[in-house]
Order: structure tokens, then C-alpha cells, then sequence
């Protein structure tokens, strides 16, 4: 039998209980209510109240103040005590301004002067299960998130990516501008798609384009569209991004590489949701998500004038901050074997798995590529003839290196000496080529120039040792 907390919360799952001497009032209450499709039970007594809360999970309680042998006020008071989150109500037509302040007191949802409203009753019942609703949902989904491992192709058990999945799950019913910040290799594209699939819009088109990779004056065509000899080259009418994406995602990676014209362009189409296809004069209305990312810090680069400051806020909706994989070294494990899955689900194979030593090495290594990285040293694996266990002696170079260092050493080193041992190492082998040196640690080349940067990297030095 399904748990009952995984189909849609509803009114039927909360019960009502109303205690009155008056078997009038108890009636007509009864019948009103059950018509309204609420589950209904009714008795005379505080006392007989009282075992009935402790036999059954009652959502809400109406009791009249006056009863005989136990009161309404005591009935509250000992329901409070022994079921806080059942709400009460005291009813009387005895109502004095003490009596009500004592109930409050005591914790009543409300207290109702009679005769009582039964649209009154309705009411209060709606607001109150509408809360008891939400907590329940909130509950529930807390705890799935909390069991969750992995979200789509999304894969961890750490508190930043348990974060990241709330978000997602938060998003999942409208469709908010997303900004994800993180540096390459942390899986920008992928958190972009699963948000994507986990949306109202997950039956329409999921477009990626890559804006740092498109020759500058190209952009704005791909983005917008063009119309017939808009420029030279431009042979037929072209289709944009925006509209390619129609009721669905676009997402915008590397944003922070448009230009500042572009980016004008591009906050109004937002602002307006129109666009205009290059050499047009008829503007195209715009259904779209759009999911924009940057391997910059984006404040820095509205700082230093990369990033257009209202640009960036109206992409800012909602930020999503991915961290470096050495920042997440728990989910290691569980990623590799998600990796392992997909190789293992070629034919005619045994199942590939990974040794202990080499999933220590994988755990000591700081993965200046991150995820991206990862994935490819279990690819290079399987690509070099592995097929039943990978061990350390499978591993690239620089992780076994890296491993015997440690254990030498008796300590694993920092994780920036490592980085820039790494650099320097790439940098002399390919004798300075930077988009080389890049290619080797599997990251990009901007990553590359802001982590020579950051570092003092002395690239000097480096050509002196080449030469």
C-alpha cells in the first residue's frame, strides 16, 4: 500500500471533533460539515472528549465552554498537554472577557460567541486544515530531500548540493529567473537542465548556447534571429535562440562574455519579453525561461564593468552558487559510481567498479577540474580496456603522483599548493601554451588565466626553466 503522505494532501486526511451538551447544535453542526465533505464526530462530554483526542489525531477541536463534570477550559488544557498541534476552539453563549482572555491563554484558535455561524465553522476548518496542509507538505518534503541523493543527473549527499536540490524543488511550480555561478566543470549545464526537467516546462524545447564560444558579431543573430540580407552571408531568414526555445529554457552559459551592446539587447528583451531578429522591424513576443551562468564572480565582474549591474540583478532572481568539487569531497564516491552506471549499462560487460586504493587517491586529490574531471579520469578508465575494477594503476599520472606524494610526505598537502604545482607542471610541459596547459588539467582557459592570477603563478620563471 502507498505511504499516505506521497499522494496530494486533502481535506478527508484531517478530522473534526465538536463536543456541546446541546445535541441541537451537535446535530446540526454534524450535518452541515459532513456535507461539506469534512470527517465529522460528535460528543456530550469533556470527559468522553478527552479519551476520543487520545484515541484518534484530531486536526481541530470545537467545545462549548460550559459542560458538566469538565469544562471547556479544561478540556483545552488537557488537549494542549497531550496534543499541542490540535487546534481548539472554545463556542459559548456564556462569553465574558475574562473567560476569553484565559482561553487564548491557554492556546484556542479562536473563541465564538453563539449562536454559532455554521459558515463561520467552515471558515475557521479551511484555514486551519490549509495550515495543517502546508506543514505536512513542508515535512515531507524536507524528509525526501534529506533521503534524496541524487536529483536527475544531479548527484550528492552534501549539505551544499542537499541546498541546491531545495532550490530546485522551491522552483520546480513557476518558473523564476536562475543565475548559477561556478567554475568550470562543476556542472552548470546540468543543474540548468534538471531545473529545466523538474519544471511546468519540461515538455518544450531545452536550448544551450554557450556565449563566450560564438564569434562576437554572431551573437546577437543566434540570440534574436535575422531576416534575409540583413547582413552579408545572411542568404535566408534565420530562427533565434529565443524563439527556438519558445515555452521552454534557454540558457545562456557564460553570460558574463557578451558584450556591453549585446547585453542592452538582452535586458530589454527580458525586461519586455520581445526580441527583434537583426535587420527587422517587427518585434516577436517571447515565452522563455531563461538560466544564465558565468564562471566569473559576477559582483567582480559588475565591478570592473563586464557585467552590466541591471543586467545582472534582473538575472539574479534566483542565484545558485555550485561548489568546487574538492569543496564537496563526500559526493565523490557516490558521483563515481554514477559514472560507473553509465559505462556499466553497455552490453555483454560485468559490471565496472572501483578498488579501495583508488577511490582513497580520487578522495586525496584536490580535482582542479572538479566534476568534469572526474567523469573523465572514469571514461579514460573504461577507454583504456578497464572492465571489472579500475585500481590505482589506471589512474592518470598526476592522481597517482599525487597520492605518493602524500603518503611521502606523511600529510596531504593544501589544496593550493597542490593547484599550483599543477599549473606549473602543465605550463612547463606545454613550454607556456596556456590553452594547452588548460586542455591537460580539463579546464577552460579563462579558469586557467584567473587561477595564474590569483596564485602569483610567475610565468617568467616558468620560460626560464623551459629555456
Amino acid at each position: 500500500m502507498k505511504d499516505r503522505q506521497e499522494r496530494p494532501v486533502s481535506a478527508d486526511d484531517f478530522e473534526v471533533l465538536i463536543v456541546d451538551d446541546d445535541k441541537g447544535i451537535l446535530k446540526s453542526a454534524d450535518e452541515y460539515l459532513s456535507l461539506q465533505g469534512y470527517r465529522v464526530t460528535t460528543c456530550e462530554r469533556g470527559l468522553e472528549a478527552l479519551d476520543l483526542v487520545k484515541e484518534r489525531d484530531f486536526a481541530i477541536v470545537f467545545t462549548d465552554l460550559k459542560m458538566p463534570e469538565f469544562s471547556g477550559l479544561e478540556l483545552l488544557a488537557a488537549i494542549k498537554e497531550h496534543s499541542p498541534q490540535t487546534e481548539v476552539i472554545i463556542m459559548t453563549g456564556y462569553g465574558t472577557i475574562e473567560s476569553a482572555i484565559e482561553a487564548l491563554r491557554l492556546g484556542s484558535y479562536d473563541y465564538l460567541q453563539k449562536p454559532i455561524k455554521l459558515e463561520r465553522l467552515k471558515i475557521l476548518i479551511d484555514r486551519i486544515i490549509e495550515k495543517r496542509k502546508l506543514e505536512k507538505e513542508n515535512i515531507f518534503l524536507k524528509r525526501r530531500l534529506e533521503e534524496r541523493h541524487q536529483y536527475g543527473e544531479l548527484v550528492g549527499i552534501s549539505p551544499r548540493m542537499r541546498e541546491i536540490f531545495d532550490i530546485i524543488a522551491r522552483i520546480s511550480s513557476n518558473s523564476p529567473t536562475v543565475f548559477i555561478q561556478g567554475e568550470s566543470g562543476t556542472g552548470k549545464e546540468v543543474v540548468a537542465r534538471v531545473i529545466h526537467e523538474n519544471s511546468t516546462r519540461q515538455e518544450k524545447p531545452f536550448v544551450a548556447v554557450n556565449c563566450g564560444a560564438i564569434v562576437e558579431g554572431l551573437l546577437e543573430s543566434e540570440l534574436f534571429g535575422h531576416i534575409k540580407g540583413a547582413f552579408t552571408g545572411a542568404i535566408r531568414d534565420k530562427v533565434g535562440l529565443f524563439e527556438a526555445a519558445r515555452g521552454g529554457t534557454l540558457f545562456l552559459d557564460e553570460v558574463a562574455e557578451i558584450t556591453p551592446a549585446l547585453q542592452v539587447k538582452l535586458l530589454r528583451a527580458l525586461q519586455e519579453k520581445r526580441v527583434r531578429p537583426v535587420g527587422d522591424t517587427k518585434e516577436l513576443d517571447i515565452d522563455v525561461r531563461v538560466i544564465a551562468a558565468t564562471n566569473r564572480d559576477p559582483e567582480e565582474a559588475v565591478k570592473t564593468g563586464r557585467l552590466r549591474s541591471d543586467l545582472f540583478y534582473r538575472l539574479n532572481v534566483v542565484p545558485i552558487q555550485l561548489p568546487l568539487l574538492r569543496e564537496r569531497k563526500q559526493d565523490i564516491p557516490l558521483l563515481s559510481t554514477h559514472f560507473l552506471s553509465k559505462l556499466n549499462r553497455k552490453p555483454a560487460q560485468k559490471p565496472l567498479t572501483i578498488s579501495t586504493k583508488a577511490m582513497d587517491r580520487l578522495l586525496e586529490y584536490p580535482w582542479p577540474g572538479n566534476v568534469r574531471e572526474l567523469e573523465n579520469v572514469i571514461e579514460r578508465a573504461y577507454a583504456l580496456g578497464v572492465r571489472e575494477k579500475i585500481e590505482v594503476s589506471d589512474l592518470p599520472l598526476e592522481i597517482r603522483r599525487f597520492g605518493e606524494g602524500s603518503k611521502k610526505s606523511g600529510r596531504i598537502y593544501n589544496l593550493k599548493e597542490n593547484e599550483v604545482a599543477l599549473i606549473e607542471k602543465a605550463l612547463r610541459k606545454t613550454k607556456g601554451k596556456k590553452g594547452e596547459a588548460a586542455s591537460l588539467l580539463g579546464i577552460n582557459t579563462t579558469t586557467l588565466y584567473r587561477k595564474i592570477k590569483k596564485y602569483g603563478i610567475e610565468e617568467g620563471l616558468l620560460q626560464k626553466t623551459n629555456e
